[in-house]
């Protein structure tokens, strides 16, 4: 065997996925659950957490959503596990004038990744060596990314942020891209302004991540069709 062949077949391994395959674990609708499904949809969102926490930790920056988790968490003195749930909540509030409705996956998101982000940020060290932080920002985009393609094909409903995304795009007609354009800047120049972490983790983040899902969902292709 040649030596470009093991490189060849790592990277077809690794070919992005652009839509979301069909899984052997696929729910038939958002209530359908399994114990086989059920702990891989609650697997994917503790690694989502976990993922979230290294960037958290590599202080250099957070994803947007945990910038404002942040910046409230310390507005009102709590930690950003809780915080990150109750934003979370209060964004599946804000489905109900929009007639999304919930599914399994939707509740387990709330409470799950919560919790991950802050087991995670109790166990992961912060570093003060930048180098170090940048490599957990890779590490946590590659699980949040990993979390995010095995919840998804669970298909027991999409999380409270993607379902509002998803909601305003149906109800405006505006481009899915631009709603979550829109809703990301917004809550992170929001959490910017409460004292969150903006940084280089941030933009690696917003460039990474669809990629990273998009890997994340060929990984989980193949493996399945094998």
């Amino acid at each position: 065997m040649s030596s470009a062949e093991p490189k060849n077949v790592l990277l077809e391994f690794l070919r992005p996925h652009r839509t979301i395959p069909h899984t052997t674990w696929a729910a038939r609708h958002r209530w359908d659950l399994s114990v086989r499904r059920t702990l891989i949809l609650f697997f994917g969102l503790f690694i989502f957490g976990l993922g979230d926490a290294l960037l958290v930790q590599s202080a250099t920056g957070n994803a947007p959503w945990t910038v404002l988790a942040q910046g409230v968490s310390k507005r009102l003195d709590i930690s950003i596990g809780l915080s990150t749930l109750a934003i979370s909540t209060l964004v599946l509030l804000l489905w109900i004038p929009l007639r999304e409705k919930p599914g399994f996956g939707t509740i387990s998101n709330i409470v799950i990744i919560a919790g991950a982000l802050q087991i995670g940020i109790n166990i992961f060290p912060m570093t003060n060596n930048y180098l170090v932080g940048i490599a957990m920002d890779f590490l946590g985009i590659a699980l949040v990314g990993m979390g995010s393609a095995l919840y998804i094909t669970c298909a027991l409903g999409p999380g409270p942020r993607d379902g509002l995304m998803t909601a305003l795009h149906n109800h405006t007609g505006v481009r899915v891209g631009r709603v979550r354009l829109g809703i990301e800047a917004s809550v992170l120049i929001l959490g910017a302004f409460l004292g969150g972490t903006v940084g280089l983790g941030t933009a690696l983040f917003a460039l990474l991540i669809g990629q990273s899902i998009a890997i994340s969902l060929g990984v989980v292709s193949r493996i399945t069709s094998q």
